[in-house]
């Protein structure tokens, strides 16, 4: 757990390093548009999850068939090592997704379909 008054600092640096992560990755994978991060601060760092969105589903699954899924886990880490959070399984904190999936089961809403995928504890 994150205290209150801390919260805004450890976000910031998140965002940063993210944002960092996120600029070196869109030149390097095709398809590849956006990432965010969800975290419940009770539950700090259980609770961060970090989600790679891809354009389309097959530009996503192109992804996680090579070895482009490995070499974002370790942005991932290094994001999150650069934030100074400490992660043992990076995979249970990084999630994939795609503007297309999101577009057919959420009509585009991505607070609504970020939402609907709850934020593990």
């Amino acid at each position: 757990m994150i205290p209150k008054r801390e919260r805004g600092k450890v976000e910031r640096k998140l965002i940063a390093s993210l944002t960092h992560a996120c600029e070196q990755a869109k030149p390097q994978y095709q398809g590849f548009e956006w990432l965010t991060h969800r975290v419940d601060y009770l539950h700090f760092p259980d609770s961060l999850l970090v989600t790679w969105v891809f354009d389309t589903d097959a530009h996503l699954t192109q992804a996680l068939k090579s070895e482009t899924k490995q070499r974002l886990y370790a942005l991932t880490a290094t994001a999150l090592a650069e934030a100074d959070v400490a992660i043992d399984d990076i995979s249970q904190h990084t999630d994939f997704d795609s503007e297309q999936a999101c577009q057919r089961t959420h009509n585009g809403n991505w607070q609504r379909r970020l939402q609907s995928t709850a934020v593990r504890h």
